[in-house]
């Protein structure tokens, strides 16, 4: 074969590329009206039955030189391409993804930011159960540098024979303690209609793992212009996790902070199992803060240490850890709390790992 019909032939090769580009082309553009249809419709994306109706129309129609083998799997190719164009990619339109906002949230708590690059430490009690107990700790607290104290005071339990928290006295008791050593408050609220209360009381308002798809209480936590601490379900996935979070930035608060605290699993070793991967996962889908919870993901105080170790290097934006000045004696959660010295001990080694956590 001479080099000019080589050449002629390239050039006729390179035109039937260009053809047949344009040809695919047109067929995507149908078939992503044919997808918008569907989802008018609410079709399903992909139709087997369809699929192997067009596959054996080609084939008999094929005069080779490709083999019927090679058509089918060319086309299924395409086939597979245009569903994928049909697919719509609801994460784009949510307020909370990567996709919509690129630069990260940071959640201002009075003053102490959140998720700008230094990791928190956020410490305190399972519950609130007395003023002199919350005192000691806010003290402990105030002595070692943290600035953000947790504490429950709505405590929805298991058994309705447990503890079940102090209620709006317990607030007032955190808030009290809180104004005394200049700490920023957080604290767990189970009805929409105690938050605009609770306002009035705490810094943070925190939704529990068992009220993640509480919808009503994200509404109501929406509504309102105060940082949220949404935890992640017990058993909920981390697309269930965005969207719970959606439902409060999608109504105005855009000051919500994540934090994963164990899911369940089928493993006896610890209380939960820390979701570590969910970190770097979140953080690359979402732009809001992420936090972790080692206290509720392992009750086991002692691998707290490594975890929070873990979590940070993940790119948690901080760690949240329960501390009782007697935890003996702890009306919940007794067995997994820091007592004072096993939080220093347990804060300076987190400290010495990485940043300073404030």
């Amino acid at each position: 074969m001479s080099e000019t019909k080589l050449d002629q032939l390239r050039k006729r090769l390179d035109e039937v590329n260009m053809s047949l580009l344009d040809l695919l082309s047109e067929r995507a553009r149908i078939a992503q009206e044919i997808g918008i249809e569907k989802e008018k419709q609410g079709v399903p994306k992909f139709d087997p039955v369809r699929e192997n109706h067009m596959l054996a129309e080609l084939t008999s129609a094929n005069n080779g030189p490709f083999d019927d083998e090679t058509i089918r799997h060319l086309f299924k190719h395409i086939f597979q391409a245009s569903l994928k164009l049909q697919q719509v990619d609801h994460t784009k339109h949510l307020l909370v993804s990567r996709k919509k906002q690129k630069e990260d949230t940071i959640v201002s708590i009075r003053g102490v930011e959140v998720g700008g690059g230094s990791p928190i430490m956020i410490a305190g009690p399972c519950s609130v159960e007395s003023y002199e107990q919350v005192r000691q700790v806010a003290a402990h607290l105030k002595t070692s540098g943290i600035t953000v104290m947790r504490g429950g005071a709505f405590k929805p339990r298991t058994s309705p024979y447990d503890f079940q928290g102090l209620g709006i006295e317990g607030l007032r008791i955190l808030k009290e303690v809180a104004d005394e050593f200049g700490l920023r408050t957080i604290s767990e609220i189970v009805d929409p209609a105690h938050i605009e209360l609770a306002c009035q009381y705490i810094d943070v308002i925190q939704i529990g793992a068992r009220n993640m798809q509480n919808f009503e209480l994200l509404k109501a936590a929406g509504d309102i212009r105060k940082p949220i601490l949404l935890k992640r379900g017990l058993a909920a996935t981390i697309d269930e996790f965005l969207h719970a979070a959606e439902y409060i930035v999608s109504r105005g608060n855009t000051q919500v902070m994540l934090i994963e605290r164990g899911i369940r699993t089928y493993e006896k070793a610890t209380r939960n199992t820390l979701d570590i991967s969910a970190l770097p996962i979140l953080k690359q889908e979402s732009h809001l803060p992420v936090l972790v919870d080692v206290t509720h993901s392992t009750g086991r105080k002692d691998i707290l240490a490594p975890c929070a170790k873990a979590a940070l290097a993940a790119g948690a934006d901080g760690v949240m850890v329960e501390v009782h000045p007697n935890p003996a004696t702890a009306l919940s959660d007794a067995q997994q709390q820091l007592n004072f010295e096993e939080f220093t001990r347990f804060y300076d080694d987190v400290r010495n790992f990485t940043l300073v956590p404030r």
